[in-house]
């Protein structure tokens, strides 16, 4: 374990990227899943046809094809770059992948929040002169995120384990298993403490979000 601890900046430094990867990715997932939503509950049946295709066709297809085809199609063959830095150039086009992949479930996740709306609050607010904008930001959206909370956590916490593909789907992202990897290779640190090390590392991570959503959702129930 002294091995494993003498290279600790290099632990500290993989899960910087981890973390970096998780927060942008789910800020930017959160976003798009919201525009998801409304688009798939929308009254315009060619909004609510796009949404479906998209949420259903990227929800089935493999996370590391989706990374690859960001990582390899888009920004290799099409030579396309987010930034001069080759380091943040690769890290901006994994939160792409990610945020793609991961705002479909969230997706998911509100359109089930938004089915547990009374209709009688929607219709009401249809009486009163509300659009269809105007109802889903001040009367379905609000509720529907109030009782997904729970489930929006366990997506997050897949989105902090899923950061691990970012390193082996042609992005090369210096995130936390990739830093492993390394240290393996390199034969800087034995194989057995390295890997409980970095596994507490997950769970220091994941655990302590489980709860703090898990008290949330309970904080924030809507009352039926």
């Amino acid at each position: 374990m002294e091995a494993f601890l003498g290279n600790l900046d290099k632990v500290i430094d993989g899960f910087s990227w981890t973390v970096r990867l998780t927060l942008f990715s789910a800020l930017f997932s959160f976003i798009l899943g919201v525009v998801l939503t409304a688009m798939r509950v929308s009254p315009v049946p060619m909004m609510r046809g796009l949404a479906t295709v998209y949420v259903e066709g990227i929800r089935n297809t493999p996370l590391t094809l989706v990374l690859l085809f960001c990582g390899l199609g888009i920004n290799s063959a099409l030579g396309v770059s987010l930034s001069e830095s080759v380091k943040w150039d690769v890290f901006w086009w994994a939160v792409i992948g990610l945020s793609a992949y991961t705002a479909c479930f969230v997706s998911e996740s509100l359109r089930s929040g938004v089915n547990t709306v009374p209709l009688g609050q929607v219709e009401a607010a249809r009486s009163l002169g509300l659009t269809f904008t105007q109802n889903l930001r001040l009367i379905v959206l609000p509720q529907a995120l109030r009782s997904v909370v729970g489930p929006l956590g366990s997506v997050l916490i897949a989105l902090t384990k899923n950061t691990t593909i970012a390193s082996v789907a042609g992005l090369g992202v210096q995130e936390a298993s990739r830093q492993m990897k390394l240290m393996f290779d390199q034969g800087i640190a034995p194989v057995i403490p390295t890997f409980i090390g970095f596994a507490l590392g997950f769970l220091i991570l994941t655990l302590p979000t489980g709860f703090f959503f898990g008290w949330l959702s309970k904080r924030v129930a809507v009352a039926r």
